[in-house]
């Protein structure tokens, strides 16, 4: 029960149920230390859908790391989802050393660190005897934040100076407020500080859904909010983009409650966000095909005022 939210109430989510948790999960890299996990899952039920969470490189210490997060990995975790969160080499607390060569943004090792996931998900049951078994390798979804946007975006198929990065074992994917274009559309300094930005979406042709602050005001971009709505528009495989009205980059509190990450905490906004993702995942992994129809047409009868959905026609 949470009496901090209002309109978000009428769109509909499936009630929680109790979870368990492994923390550290750690994963064997060659030349460095392990990689360290946390898994979030349902306590009980089986063909559970993957999701691994991406977090950003946001101004935290600790919340840019598999303890950050839990608002949205919880809430996804207490309805059907196991979600596996990284700390990835870009954590403050717990990646790599900055001043080594690719540091401090390490965008070439998160990627591989999520493949690394990917090809040890038996290493990681083994390490959470309560999962095991339980987890459907066939519905993995990958999900990112800010910078983990990023991550997630190649790992879809984005291509930088035409290299695919494309997973093909990722069968869907959440971007949030994650970067547009790069290049021409960054400022110069932000151009020459962050050529990696500079990628391809028209190579994601498999379901994304975009989600953006309709007040996220970039900093590296003289565009507005519609900067992070670039994927949307360019990537054939997306399928739509949610809108989540009066919030910005933190999208109502995603990173953590209470957090320097949320620029703006507005649990109604941060409900949404958490019960609209839910229903797409839930609908694109066939667990239940209409919740993201359903939702929509909530949302637009009842909730109007905190989200705006926009479809894709090219994908439906």
């Amino acid at each position: 029960m949470n009496r901090l939210i209002n309109l978000s109430r009428a769109l509909p989510a499936p009630e929680s149920d109790i979870t368990v948790a492994y923390t550290p999960i750690r994963l064997p890299m060659p030349g460095r230390q392990p990689l360290e996990l946390r898994l979030t899952a349902p306590a009980t039920g089986g063909n559970l859908p993957i999701v691994i969470l991406s977090h950003g490189f946001g101004p935290s210490n600790y919340i840019p790391s598999k303890d950050g997060y839990a608002p949205l990995a919880q809430f996804w975790a207490e309805r059907g989802v196991a979600v596996i969160q990284p700390t990835q080499a870009s954590s403050r607390v717990g990646g790599l050393d900055p001043d080594l060569p690719n540091g401090p943004f390490f965008w070439r090792e998160r990627v591989e660190e999520i493949r690394v996931i990917l090809d040890q998900l038996a290493e990681v049951e083994r390490q959470a005897p309560s999962v095991t078994g339980r987890l459907d390798h066939d519905r993995i979804a990958v999900a990112g934040h800010s910078f983990g946007g990023f991550t997630c975006g190649l790992l879809l198929g984005a291509r930088l100076q035409g290299e695919d990065f494309t997973d093909p074992r990722i069968r869907a994917g959440i971007l949030l407020a994650a970067p547009g274009r790069g290049g021409a559309d960054l400022t110069p300094e932000n151009a020459e500080r962050f050529p990696f930005f500079d990628v391809d979406f028209s190579g994601i042709n498999i379901p994304t859904l975009v989600v953006c602050g309709a007040e996220d005001d970039p900093h590296f971009t003289p565009r507005g909010p519609e900067w992070h709505a670039d994927p949307f528009h360019d990537a054939p495989g997306a399928d739509a983009l949610l809108t989540i009205n009066g919030v910005g980059h933190g999208l109502g509190g995603i990173a953590g409650w209470d957090a320097r990450e949320t620029e703006a905490e507005v649990p109604d906004a941060l409900e949404a966000t958490c019960r609209l993702t839910l229903a797409w995942l839930r609908s694109t992994f066939a667990i239940e095909p209409t919740a993201w129809a359903q939702s929509k047409t909530a949302l637009e009868r009842n909730a109007a005022a905190i989200a705006n959905i926009t479809l894709n026609r090219n994908t439906i």
